[in-house]
C-alpha cells in the first residue's frame, strides 16, 4: 500500500509544473510509505509522478516507483507507473504475458501492471483483480492515465483547474502541495450530515474530485478528457438468482487464498461478528498455524452484552491463531484525538474502531491484515434488510404519501423532536420508496433538519448539488425491490462512502494495508446472485465456527465515542447517536 502523486501541466499555454509542489504532496503521504519514496519528472516538467512505498510484493529496491517501462519495451514506447494497491492475480497475469514473450526484472505486481497496459491500454483494468488506484504516463501519446478499483477500495482524487490536472491518494496531500483552490463544497457538507461521510465523488472541497469507484480517465495534451465505467457491480444484481451452497463455499475459500498473496505476515481482524470470524477460519486453514489476528475491546463495556473479546478469543482458540487483544480505554482516546484527525482525510462519523485495531497490528509487527467488511452488505446482515421493505410495503399503500408525510412532519416534529428520533416525523413523508426509506433509516440528519445548524443558502446549494433522493433513486434503477435493492444501497453508500474509505484512511495511518476479501469484483460476481444469507456464508470453514458464534443475535459494532467526545468537551450538550460527534468531526474538518 503506496501514496501515489502526479501532476501534468496538459494545456498549451499552462506553467510547467513545480516540482516542489509535487514533493510537498509526496511527504505529506510518508505514513502511507514509510518504506521509500521515489519521483520522476519528464525533461520538459510538462508532467511528473511521485510515490510513497509500503513494500508488500517485492519488497526488493527493484519494486520501486515510479516504475518505467522503456520506449524500446513495448508498442506504446515510455510508460511511467505510481500505485497504489495490490493485484491479488498478477501472478497468472504475468504467466500470461511471458507466454507472449514479454520479459520482466521484478518480481512485484507493478510490472504487471506496465506491460498490461502496453499490450491492451486502458481497458487492461478489467483484468485486474484487487484493489487499486493507478497513476500512468504514457509518453507516446502524452497522455495521463487514472484508474480506481472496481469498488473503490482504494481512494484517488483529482483536481483540473483547466490547465493542469493534479492527483495523489489523499485530499490533504493535494492541498498540501499548496495550488488547488480552498473553497468549500456545499454539496459535500450536505452530504456529510445527512450520511455521516462525504459521498463519492465530492470532497470537502469544490475543486477536487475523487475519481469513481470501477472508473478510469485518461487526460490528453490539449485537453481532451476520456472517462468510462468499466465495472458497475449492480449489473450482477439485476441478473437471475441461483442457488448453490458449494459454489458459495469455494467462492469464499478463493477470495482469502487470493488476498493472501504478499511476501509479509498476513494477519486478520477479528471481532465477535460472523463475517471476521469466517475470514479467520479460512485464512487459518490457508495458511495453518502462527496465524495473527487482532481484536479490540473497550473498557466501558468490559463484561457486558457489548464485549466483544470473550467470543473472539474463543474464536481464535478454535482456530489455533496468534492471537493479540487490545482493550481501549477513554484515556487512550484524548492523546489519539488530534492524529485521527489529521488522518481522517475526509470527514466520517466512523473508522474510530479501525484506527485503533490497525494500531494494534502495527505494534504487533504487521503490514498486511485482512478485514470482514462486505459481508453484511453481501449476505443481508444489516436491520435495512428487514426495517427497509417492511416500511416501504405499508407506507407505500397511502396515495400521495411524500406530499401527506411533509404536512405531518411540519406538525408533529416540533413534538416528536424533543421526546424521540425526530426520523419519526418523516415517516410517512419518506417511507414510500427504497431512496426514502434508506436516507430514513441511514441518515444522520434529515435535509429537513440541516437549516436549524448551517446556513439556509448552504443548505439549499447543497441539497440542489448532491440531489439525495435522487442519486438514490439511481442507484436501485432497474433493481428488483426487496433484498437485492438494499443490498445496492448498502455497497454504494455505506460501505463504499464510509466503511472502505475508513478502512485506507485508518489503516494508513499506521502505515497498515487493510485488504477485504469480500469486497472484490471476481467474488461478487460468483455470488450475488446466489441469495445467500449470513448463516450460509458462515457454514462455508470447513472446521465449523464455535456454536456461541453461529447462534449469537447480530448486535453491531459499537464504541463509546459519545461518552468520550462529551468527556473531552466539558459542558458540551449530549446529542442523540452520533450527532454530536459529527459536528465535532465537521468543525476539526473546517478549522484544518
Amino acid at each position: 500500500m503506496c501514496g501515489v502523486s502526479a501532476i501534468f501541466s496538459y494545456a498549451p499555454g499552462a506553467p510547467a509544473i513545480d516540482e516542489a509542489e509535487l514533493d510537498r504532496i509526496s511527504q505529506y503521504m510518508v505514513h502511507r510509505g514509510p518504506d521509500g519514496e521515489g519521483r520522476w519528472v519528464s525533461d520538459d516538467r510538462r508532467v511528473g509522478l511521485a510515490h510513497r512505498r509500503l513494500a508488500i510484493i517485492d519488497p526488493s529496491p527493484a519494486g520501486a516507483q515510479p516504475m518505467f517501462l522503456g520506449a524500446g519495451g513495448g508498442a506504446r514506447g515510455g510508460l511511467i507507473v505510481s500505485y497504489n494497491g495490490e493485484i491479488y492475480n498478477y501472478r497468472e497475469l504475468r504467466a500470461e504475458l511471458e507466454s507472449e514473450g514479454r520479459r520482466f526484472r521484478t518480481q512485484s505486481d507493478t510490472e504487471v501492471i506496465l506491460h498490461l497496459y502496453d499490450r491492451d491500454g486502458p481497458g487492461m483494468v478489467e483484468r485486474l483483480r484487487g484493489m487499486f488506484a493507478i497513476v500512468i504516463y504514457d509518453r507516446n501519446r502524452r497522455s495521463l492515465f487514472l484508474a480506481r478499483d472496481p469498488f473503490g477500495i482504494k481512494p484517488l482524487y483529482y483536481a483540473d483547474d483547466g490547465e493542469t490536472v493534479r492527483a495523489a491518494s489523499q485530499v490533504k496531500a493535494l492541498r498540501a502541495g499548496g495550488a488547488v483552490a480552498t473553497d468549500l463544497d456545499p454539496a459535500a457538507q450536505v452530504g456529510f450530515f445527512i450520511f455521516g461521510s462525504v459521498p463519492e465523488p465530492f470532497t470537502m472541497f469544490k475543486s477536487v474530485k475523487l475519481l469513481e469507484s470501477g472508473t478510469w480517465m485518461t487526460v490528453e495534451t490539449g485537453g481532451r478528457i476520456e472517462r468510462r465505467r468499466y465495472f458497475d457491480f449492480r449489473e450482477h444484481l439485476r441478473a437471475p438468482e441461483g442457488g448453490g451452497a458449494g459454489r458459495l463455499a469455494a467462492a469464499v475459500a478463493d477470495t482469502v487464498r487470493h488476498h493472501m498473496v504478499a511476501d509479509v505476515p498476513v494477519g486478520v481482524f477479528l471481532s465477535a461478528g460472523l463475517d471476521s470470524a469466517t475470514v479467520t477460519a479460512h485464512a487459518a486453514e490457508f495458511q495453518g498455524a502462527g496465524l495473527d489476528t487482532l481484536t479490540l475491546g473497550f473498557d466501558e463495556y468490559r463484561g457486558g452484552e457489548f464485549d466483544e473479546v470473550p467470543l473472539a478469543e474463543k474464536v481464535a482458540d478454535a482456530y489455533g491463531t496468534q492471537q493479540h487483544t487490545r482493550i481501549i480505554r477513554s484515556a487512550d482516546f484524548e492523546p489519539e484525538f488530534e492524529r485521527i484527525m489529521k488522518h481522517m482525510d475526509q470527514p466520517s462519523i466512523d473508522g474510530i474502531n479501525t484506527y485503533f485495531v490497525a494500531k494494534a497490528a502495527s505494534e504487533a509487527g504487521l503490514k498486511v491484515a485482512l478485514s470482514g467488511v462486505g459481508g453484511d452488505e453481501i449476505f443481508g446482515g444489516y436491520y435495512t434488510f428487514d426495517q427497509i421493505p417492511k416500511v416501504v410495503n405499508r407506507i407505500g399503500l397511502i396515495p400521495g404519501a411524500p406530499g401527506v408525510g411533509r404536512l405531518l412532519r411540519t406538525a408533529l416534529s416540533p413534538v416528536l423532536t424533543r421526546v424521540t428520533s425526530p426520523k419519526w416525523a418523516s415517516l410517512v413523508e419518506y417511507g414510500a420508496d427504497y431512496a426514502g426509506a434508506y436516507l430514513l433509516r441511514r441518515g444522520l440528519f434529515l435535509p429537513w433538519e440541516l437549516p436549524a445548524f448551517l446556513d439556509r443558502e448552504l443548505v439549499q446549494a447543497g441539497l440542489e448539488g448532491l440531489r439525495p433522493l435522487d442519486a438514490l433513486s439511481e442507484t436501485v434503477d432497474g433493481i428488483e425491490p426487496g433484498r437485492r435493492s438494499v443490498i445496492a444501497l448498502e455497497t454504494a453508500w455505506y460501505m463504499g462512502n464510509q466503511l472502505l474509505r475508513d478502512a485506507d484512511w485508518a489503516g494508513m495511518a499506521h502505515s497498515l494495508e487493510i485488504r477485504t476479501p469480500l469486497v472484490d469484483s471476481v467474488f461478487f460476481q460468483k455470488v450475488a446472485g446466489l441469495g445467500a444469507t449470513k448463516r450460509d456464508f458462515a457454514t462455508t470453514p470447513g472446521r465449523p465456527l464455535p456454536a456461541e458464534l453461529l447462534d449469537r443475535p447480530k448486535t453491531g459494532f459499537l464504541l463509546p465515542v459519545r461518552e468520550w467526545v462529551l468527556g473531552r468537551r466539558p459542558g458540551a450538550r449530549p446529542e442523540r447517536g452520533y450527532r454530536g460527534w459529527a459536528k465535532t468531526v465537521f468543525e476539526e474538518a473546517v478549522a484544518a
